[in-house]
């Protein structure tokens, strides 16, 4: 039996791809999520046909929209350690592109794009980005008063501006598959992917998992990347870090004020524990601002648990249809 190859090594989540029929309009919902526009690719008519836009940390961008006679989700990326995992990848993963250089992206790299072996859906390996420098944004880092615990001095107020909540990265995305099994199988196998939490049915059968990278003792957020089993594929979400709970609220109000669609929220995730607020955009696409997850390292075993009404979330709105659709 030939031995199966090396797991390829993934460093952190990236970014993401989303295809629009009318850019200009998910493009105002963007700016008003958070996002800020890093780089505008203009067609030969001087027209935009490709938006890439930056959180305020390090990544040079977290979400590439392009203009599309369709809408549709052109999947997500993660950084690998090397360009031999880059190699690896291109080799041995299905349907994989070549290696190939990043010439338009801002901060540049390598790429290689394959797709998921049961539903086809594109993912993508990056290196050698260049980072960027944090954007310099005024932040609340005003302490907390208690009832027995007064950190804050007297005559400090807590004040704040209305405004997006400013995105801060890419936390992590999630699909519907048609078949769970064999992808758990797939990525579990091939990548540095460890299951969190994985959510079966009262058949005992499992429906759900949620990834995080392993990466030994250093501290790893509790998911990156989810997938839940269902009749059909698709995207679920997509989410993004956000400062803290006053700014996710405010950003709540901001997008509420500019009417925008509110899919869920604000809540708190039992999973992961982050305060969540789930959006659609103009094109229906879930895109989600957190805040305070949790953190775990490879010591953190998987933890097993039944669906259920309270599995979701312990605090906030019933969960409505349309955020299990």
């Amino acid at each position: 039996m030939a031995t199966p190859p090396r797991k390829i090594q993934l460093v952190r989540i990236a970014h993401v791809y989303y295809k629009y029929t009318d850019l200009e309009k998910a493009t105002e919902f963007l700016l008003d999520f958070g996002f800020s526009e890093e780089k505008r690719v203009n067609n030969g008519d001087g027209e935009a046909e490709k938006i890439y836009f930056r959180g305020y940390g390090t990544e040079p961008w977290v979400l590439c929209a392009t203009k599309s006679d369709k809408n549709e989700f052109g999947g997500a990326a993660f950084v690998v350690e090397s360009d031999e995992d880059l190699r690896l990848a291109a080799d041995t993963l299905p349907k994989a592109s070549g290696v190939h250089e990043l010439t338009n992206a801002p901060g540049g790299g390598r790429c290689v794009t394959f797709r998921d072996p049961v539903d086809g859906w594109p993912m993508h390996l990056v290196h050698g980005q260049r980072s960027v420098d944090m954007l310099d944004i005024p932040l609340p880092h005003t302490p907390v008063n208690y009832p027995m615990e007064k950190n804050r001095p007297a005559g400090k107020f807590q004040r704040f501006t209305k405004r997006p909540a400013p995105v801060h990265k890419l936390g992590h995305f999630g699909v519907r598959t048609t078949g769970f099994a064999e992808a758990h199988e797939f990525y579990c196998s091939r990548f540095n992917f460890f299951p969190s939490d994985i959510v079966h049915d009262a058949e005992n059968i499992d429906r759900t998992v949620f990834y995080r990278l392993d990466r030994g003792k250093e501290e790893v957020d509790h998911h990156v990347f989810f997938f839940a089993e269902g009749p059909s594929y698709k995207v679920h979400h997509s989410s993004f870090e956000t400062h803290d709970f006053d700014t996710q609220v405010l950003g709540h109000d901001w997008l509420r004020e500019k009417g925008h669609k509110n899919c869920w929220g604000v809540g708190r995730h039992v999973m992961g524990s982050q305060i969540f607020d789930y959006w659609f955009d103009p094109s229906g696409f879930i895109l989600e601002h957190y805040v305070d997850g949790d953190l775990l390292t490879a010591d953190e075993p998987t933890h097993r648990s039944q669906a259920g009404p309270g599995s979701l979330h312990v605090w906030g709105p019933e969960v409505p249809s349309s955020f299990l659709e």
